[in-house]
């Protein structure tokens, strides 16, 4: 046999026997030692180092490997760099041993954060604690290891029989065990949990990467508002991704290719059923999906910082509707434009619109300015402060929009000179079915009162709603009750309709129907 055909079988020995350990500076070495082998003792040299390299090897994995093919893995957290060796070497054996595996991905919530009162004891115990529950879970050779403060991942050591029912009760217990309150001095931390994962035997594809990366498609929609939060992995939820991600690249490219336009909402006084305002609301006309809402496109518009862009497009929209309707001879007291913490922090933001409203021609009261009660909540002073109460000085009505969702303090809302307070559809919802609505409703409208502003109920869909509301006291409704968002071209005939059947209806049906 001449060397070439030993060096060869001998590394065709090593990328079979142990595909995970193949670095090149160990391929580099074993060849090396094999050259100098024959070089100084001839074939029969390099004969005895060919075989008895794979003999040690053995040997070392004999000491290291478990029983169930898989490497035994010291105790604790393990690196990223571990995990992805040990875990692509039982991938490569699952097979041939005819075992399993799977991998999970944990997103911790609610993590406190390093603050003046515990200093970062109360984050280190609160990260220690998590360590240890997530381990009391798992078998001697599984594997754990932290990306990052609030995720966890973890791949089981190879058996022969598991399936989705196994791992789903193992996801239970991992949740059941880290939603359980930490103490901590006189107080406790109590954390949320989801879950993501994907058993090897999901997927064709035998690289670890590809499990890892299917676990973390599952948790991102675990992750996702309204979604159970343990998710196992299947193949729909990858095309889902792609097709959202596609959306994403998309919508980089909407507004500035005009595809982003703004639609109107309408207003009603509860008491006499007259249009008093509308809301821009900012669809994305889609080439192929149709009309889009928000929803799709808002956080792309962030993360490429386009939102002042946006406000600028909408603001625009509002004050040419404005403009439209009065040469229609419709009174339109005002049209609310959404401005959210971004372009609020925009110094030159007064002088802008103070500059919009003076090209064309028209007051500012014909314009209401929506904040997000969580913007306030988080901005008690600065820019975000200046601009607002800037607004309300020139004369623009400030919407708060949201109220309920976002815990600002009654200063807060004074601070900020707020005119109306926008009540959130969670608290409209059945509220003439539940007591307790009512009166959390009837709490809100009584504050606004005493405090000199009025009130608007969004997402009102019912008659039984609506005179819910208006029996309440609130003075003011939004909902598909009333109307649809509708693109411009059509806020002209429905606003002519709603005022031809004003004028035939009586108080009561004015009150009720708009």
């Amino acid at each position: 046999m001449r060397p070439s055909q030993i060096l060869a079988g001998l590394h065709r020995w090593r990328m079979t026997r142990a595909p995970a350990f193949r670095p090149d500076l160990i391929g580099i070495a074993i060849a090396l030692l094999c050259v100098a082998a024959y070089q100084l003792g001839g074939e029969r040299a390099l004969l005895v180092t060919a075989v008895g390299l794979p003999l040690l090897d053995s040997l070392f994995f004999h000491v290291l490997i478990k029983p169930n093919g898989g490497l035994r893995p010291a105790s604790g957290i393990q690196s990223r760099a571990y995990m992805e060796t040990v875990a692509q070497h039982w991938m490569d054996g699952l097979e041939a041993q005819h075992r399993k595996t799977a991998c999970f991905a944990l997103r911790i919530g609610n993590l406190p954060l390093t603050g003046p009162q515990h200093g970062s004891d109360l984050f280190r115990e609160t990260q220690r604690a998590i360590a240890q529950r997530i381990q009391d879970q798992l078998r001697d050779g599984d594997i754990l290891t932290q990306p990052c403060d609030d995720a966890f991942v973890l791949v089981l050591s190879p058996v022969r029989h598991l399936d989705q029912t196994a791992c789903l009760q193992l996801a239970a217990r991992l949740r059941q065990a880290l939603e359980a309150p930490i103490p901590f001095d006189n107080d406790t931390v109590q954390l949320t949990i989801a879950i993501g994962f994907c058993e090897s035997d999901r997927l064709r594809n035998r690289e670890f990467s590809a499990l890892y990366d299917a676990a973390e498609i599952a948790l991102r929609r675990a992750c996702q508002p309204g979604q159970d939060p343990v998710q196992p992995y299947s193949d729909p939820m990858r095309v889902r991704e792609d097709n959202e991600r596609k959306l994403r690249e998309e919508a980089a490219q909407a507004l500035q290719h005009g595809q982003i336009t703004a639609w109107f909402q309408p207003q009603i006084a509860s008491s006499t059923g007259k249009i008093t305002g509308f809301e821009a609301l900012a669809r994305w006309d889609h080439p192929a999906r149709g009309t889009l809402p928000p929803a799709v496109f808002l956080d792309t518009l962030t993360e490429t910082g386009q939102l002042d862009r946006l406000a600028d497009l909408m603001l625009r929209a509002a004050l040419e509707a404005q403009k439209a309707w009065e040469a229609k001879g419709f009174d339109i007291p005002h049209v609310g434009v959404n401005f959210a913490g971004d372009e609020l922090r925009n110094p030159m933001l007064v002088d802008k619109i103070n500059w919009e409203l003076d090209r064309y021609e028209l007051a500012p009261n014909r314009v209401a300015i929506e904040v997000l009660e969580t913007v306030i909540a988080s901005s008690a002073d600065g820019t975000v402060s200046r601009n607002v109460n800037g607004l309300a000085k020139l004369g623009c009505h400030i919407d708060l929009d949201d109220f309920g969702t976002g815990h600002a303090s009654i200063s807060s809302i004074r601070r900020f000179s707020v005119s109306r307070l926008k009540i959130d559809r969670s608290f409209v919802k059945n509220i003439d079915q539940d007591p307790e609505q009512r009166r959390l409703v009837e709490a809100i409208i009584t504050m606004a009162d005493r405090l000199g502003m009025e009130t608007l109920a969004e997402g009102v869909e019912t008659d039984a709603e609506l005179a819910e509301l208006a029996s309440l006291g609130c003075t003011h409704i939004q909902g598909y009750g009333i109307a649809r968002p509708m693109p411009f071209e059509a806020t002209i005939p429905w606003i002519a309709r709603h005022n031809a059947a004003l004028q035939g209806a009586s108080p009561a049906q004015r009150q009720l129907r708009g």
